[in-house]
């Protein structure tokens, strides 16, 4: 009956309010900003970065896509793909530390048969390639252009020769013992994880389907910040776009709140604070996080419910979401107990 189903989605709501404020995001307050960003921007601006946050995603997932088809021939489907894409993206909006990006990983070797997680964590590191190659090519930019960099960088070099060989020689002594110790199970690593990898066999196949697609998906983003800052009257030029997307970056790996709330407007006000005033680049970088966040959420709550159900997708994203966690509580265990072994024989 239609009063149960009602019923299913209040309840639903209030799990998920609950569940948002459990892990620190006060969804009362987010809605009444969103609410109030969202009627102080253009529609017309709204709807171009709602679009290219979609093409970003969309394009994004197909290069998973086409890396897991290759790793895993018929057992891969485009749209169980494309809906656990879109939501580790929307849970990176409101989980700490990339979460997400984990979850996305177990939900992956949950759903296609066959699929082992070193398998999965290979396929990680094939699509990451484009990005690595794209954030090089950021900080590069942002290393080249700002005034005095090389001195800066390399000051140190150049006035102790010697010290800075040495550095370089302990620590390159330091990964060959490491990798000599941590061999044996590289090796076993590698057996499991090389079915992630097995679309780079053929380099035209991977250029097109994962290095292409990527390409998009990272242009894509480009221009949504591009919409954006053009919304709040900041000036958008190529350099305002690498100094916004290496301020991003660097958010994104330092983050440990929510959704990167707070981090991300610190790194944006410096990012632009040589085109904008700090009260121009707050309200770009609350609104984008505020608007993207909950497109994020929408379409990834569409693609749920179409691809698997809202039981089946409810039920598959809270076991994720819950081996993901026990996943991440082992590894930081893991690296205490390491630490504390460092420290007995140092001492």
């Amino acid at each position: 009956m239609n009063w149960r189903r009602l019923l299913l989605w209040a309840l639903a709501l209030v799990v998920a309010g609950a569940f948002a404020n459990l892990v620190g995001w006060n969804i009362r307050d987010w809605f009444s900003d969103l609410w109030h960003t969202m009627t102080t921007i253009s529609r017309a601006s709204l709807i171009a970065n709602i679009l290219l946050k979609t093409i970003q995603t969309t394009a994004t997932a197909y290069a998973w896509y086409a890396i897991l088809r290759y790793a895993y021939p018929g057992s891969v489907r485009w749209l169980d793909v494309l809906a656990a894409y879109a939501v580790s993206v929307a849970l990176n909006g409101i989980l700490p530390a990339n979460l997400g990006t984990l979850v996305l990983l177990i939900m992956f070797s949950v759903t296609i048969a066959g699929a082992t997680f070193a398998g999965i964590l290979g396929g990680y590191a094939v699509e990451k390639i484009f990005f690595t190659v794209s954030g090089a090519f950021v900080y590069l930019y942002l290393f080249i252009t700002v005034g005095g960099s090389f001195s800066l960088r390399f000051g140190f070099v150049e006035n102790h020769p010697w010290a800075f060989a040495l550095v370089v020689v302990g620590g390159v002594y330091l990964i060959v013992l490491g990798c000599r110790r941590l061999w044996p199970r590289i090796v076993k690593w590698w057996e499991q994880a090389k079915d992630g990898g097995k679309i780079l066999a053929k380099p035209g196949t991977y250029f097109l389907e994962v290095f292409l697609p990527s390409f998009i998906g990272w242009v894509a983003m480009l221009a949504s910040i591009g919409v954006m800052l053009d919304a709040y009257s900041i000036p958008v030029t190529f350099d305002t776009l690498m100094h916004v997307a290496g301020g991003n970056s660097l958010a994104n790996v330092t983050s440990v709140t929510p959704g990167g709330a707070g981090v991300n407007q610190a790194f944006n006000v410096a990012s632009l604070n040589h085109v904008a005033t700090t009260e121009q680049a707050t309200a770009y970088s609350v609104s984008s996080q505020l608007i993207n966040t909950a497109w994020n959420i929408i379409f990834a709550l569409i693609l749920m419910v179409w691809a698997w159900g809202w039981t089946g997708g409810k039920a598959l994203v809270r076991q994720s979401y819950t081996e993901a966690r026990k996943r991440e509580a082992e590894e930081r265990e893991k690296r205490k107990q390491r630490k504390l072994e460092r420290e007995q024989v140092e001492g």
